[in-house]
């Protein structure tokens, strides 16, 4: 069987802040038999700059993704928002367009967040990771609606050896962040996190996992001044066994 290509999406906050996350991904990719290349041209997804309106630089940015990503078979990103940004709404950008529709397409069809790739493309069977402990998950607003993933970081969390989930109350309800929401709604964006730091305590899990870095950063940021314990993750970090430094928002 041929080994597939996959060019692997980093995301601005996995490179900025939590670039663990990224060598996870790139750990539990060559488990599942790619081979992984980190394109270094690319940039940000061009997400900032489409929600708040600003086509024009928003296609600037996706001409210059599409044309680092296009020869591989596969597009990976550790980022349900990401993904369906690449896959969902570029094609948006170039409808119509007789140069770039059709390239874009082709580009758009091979984009798949990590997880749903891990369990829906290629199949990860070999885990080198072991967690004694509870852990809890929240469904990011984008990766679930748009890209209907939920099962998916289950059924791998299902294979870890020693892990007990405990489900929080509506998983799948959005943590607040939004993006640019977060900035221009804050106290409505604080009102939403405190619900969900809420339903996450009342778990009793010790780690908090999902598969967007905006939110696991929103959610640890509230955590933390709540004065909370409860640990915060990207499920990468834990498939991959990768648990060996700070969790997100924790000390060094």
């Amino acid at each position: 069987m041929k080994q597939p290509k996959v060019g692997l999406f980093v995301t601005c906050l996995v490179d900025l802040f939590r670039p663990n996350v990224g060598f996870s991904a790139v750990e539990l990719l060559e488990r599942a038999g790619c081979d992984v290349s980190v394109p270094p041209a690319q940039t940000c997804c061009g997400q900032p700059a489409y929600n708040s309106g600003d086509r024009a630089d928003t296609r600037a940015i996706a001409e210059l993704v599409i044309a680092a990503f296009e020869k591989f078979d596969f597009v990976v990103a550790p980022s349900g928002s990401c993904a369906a940004m690449l896959k969902k709404h570029y094609p948006e950008l170039f409808a119509g367009d007789d140069q770039w529709e059709e390239r874009c397409k082709q580009f758009s069809d091979k984009v798949f967040e990590l997880v749903s790739f891990l369990t829906d493309v290629v199949f990860l069977q070999d885990l080198p990771a072991r967690y004694d402990g509870t852990v809890t998950y929240h469904d990011s607003c984008s990766g679930l609606r748009e890209l209907g993933i939920a099962r998916q970081p289950r059924k791998l969390l299902n294979m870890v050896e020693g892990v007990e989930i405990k489900e929080m109350k509506d998983p799948d309800v959005c943590c607040g962040f939004g993006g640019t929401f977060c900035v221009k709604y804050a106290d409505i964006s604080n009102e939403i996190v405190g619900q969900k730091t809420a339903d996450i305590e009342n778990t009793g899990a010790d780690l908090l996992l999902a598969g967007d870095l905006g939110c696991l950063m929103n959610m640890a940021g509230k955590l933390q001044r709540e004065g909370k314990a409860t640990e915060v993750r990207h499920i990468a970090e834990l498939l991959a066994g990768r648990l060996d430094g700070p969790s997100i928002g924790g000390r060094k």
